[in-house]
């Protein structure tokens, strides 16, 4: 049997919406998080919730590495977006990670996590090409994919897939002055969020493929707080859903 893949999701609306297309899901209890074991799209999974934060993030990726044994690990959730043009409603797959409170300088540069020598973690390209075409597929239709109410509501007229640097630090960046001073330091970042990079750095210490798809949510602004908790229901978790499980269905059966 093959080994399953890891599917994170940052919210619980996420999560909730993914287990409910999960026909044999059985519960795992480590490290006081549920872990959900069974299939999706014919494809053997553990979906799991990823806590918020660097550290929290990190401790689930090691348990679905050491416990599980997964052969991959995908993150879905959602981000502030930073870079112009990357707006609310759009997906970001990246193609690096870095934690941009990452700062033991002057005895290391400026991002550089100690004693590895990078600052930035690649995320696994042929996954992560893979997520981009099926999120070009799915947000051709933005109404067919969250409905007409949450597609007008939220502004969703013919929303983009990036691709880039992501980064991910141990706050909620909601202030246009802290997503200004992250532009002008980390220019090439398209979004931020809270725990992409540590999990890409687990993985990439276990030398397992790791990808990562973040839906943007906000601008990082001062509006960032606005209706987060409804825009996760009714955007990010169907766009989630919708694009995992399209990806999970395009993998040869196990």
């Amino acid at each position: 049997m093959a080994a399953p893949i890891a599917i994170v999701a940052a919210m619980h609306e996420e999560l909730k919406a993914l287990l409910a297309q999960m026909p044999d899901e059985q519960r795992v209890r480590v490290a006081g998080r549920d872990f959900w074991v069974g299939h999706l799209q014919g494809q053997p999974v553990v979906a799991v919730l990823s806590r918020i934060g660097k550290v929290a993030a990190a401790v689930t990726a090691t348990v679905l590495l050491e416990r599980f044994g997964v052969r991959a690990i995908v993150f879905s959730g959602v981000a502030g977006g930073l870079a112009p043009g990357v707006n609310v409603g759009d997906v970001v797959v990246a193609t690096e990670l870095l934690q941009h409170d990452m700062d033991a300088s002057p005895l290391f540069p400026k991002y550089e996590v100690p004693l590895m020598g990078i600052s930035r973690f690649t995320a696994d390209a042929v996954i992560s090409d893979a997520l981009a075409v099926v999120a070009e597929e799915s947000l051709r239709d933005p109404v067919g994919l969250v409905g007409q109410e949450a597609a007008d509501e939220f502004g969703l007229r013919s929303p983009k897939v990036h691709r880039g640097l992501l980064i991910s630090g141990d706050r909620f960046v909601s202030t246009a002055a802290e997503s200004e001073a992250l532009r002008r330091h980390l220019p090439k970042a398209l979004a931020v969020e809270m725990e992409g990079a540590a999990v890409a750095q687990v993985c990439h210490d276990y030398g397992v493929p790791f990808a990562a798809m973040r839906t943007i949510s906000d601008r990082a602004d001062d509006e960032a707080h606005g209706d987060f908790a409804r825009f996760v229901a009714e955007v990010a978790s169907r766009y989630s859903l919708a694009l995992v499980g399209a990806w999970l269905a395009k993998l040869p059966a196990t």
